[in-house]
This record gives C-alpha cells, sequence and structure tokens, in this order.
C-alpha cells in the first residue's frame, strides 16, 4: 500500500512539475512572437529578443509588464 501511495505522489510531483515547465515555455514563445509582432524598430526588437534568450523567465515578465506600451502614443510626448 505505501509504495502505490508514493508512486501516485511521483506522478504528481512529475505532473506539476510538467505544468510549470509548460507554463514557462508558453510564457516565453507568447514574448518572443510579441517581440516580433510588435511595432517596435528593429533596433528595440533586437534589443528585446536578446534580454529573452539571456534572461528568459525575467525578459519575458518584463516584456508583458514594460515593453508592450504602444510605440505611436510613446513618441506624443
Amino acid at each position: 500500500m505505501l509504495a502505490d501511495q508514493q508512486q501516485w505522489m511521483a506522478w504528481g510531483v512529475m505532473g506539476v512539475a510538467a505544468l510549470a515547465v509548460l507554463g514557462y515555455v508558453l510564457l516565453f514563445v507568447g514574448a518572443l512572437v510579441g517581440v516580433l509582432r510588435s511595432g517596435l524598430e528593429t533596433g528595440m526588437k533586437a534589443v528585446w529578443l536578446v534580454f529573452a534568450f539571456c534572461a528568459p523567465f525575467l525578459g519575458s515578465i518584463l516584456w508583458f509588464t514594460v515593453g508592450r506600451r504602444d510605440p505611436a502614443a510613446a513618441r506624443q510626448y
């Protein structure tokens, strides 16, 4: 009985880890697609892409919190 519980526990831990990895990959790919489809100039896209590849988690989070500003609205000021 104890071996069965440990096996189910291991499957549960692996399932949670797989979901975390999947979420991380989706966040990273979403950030890359967002950068490439954005209206930013080519140089700024390159900067964001380099940052996303050098620090994938932090770069992705920063892209969604800071980098997605409308470039046309930023130029009005």
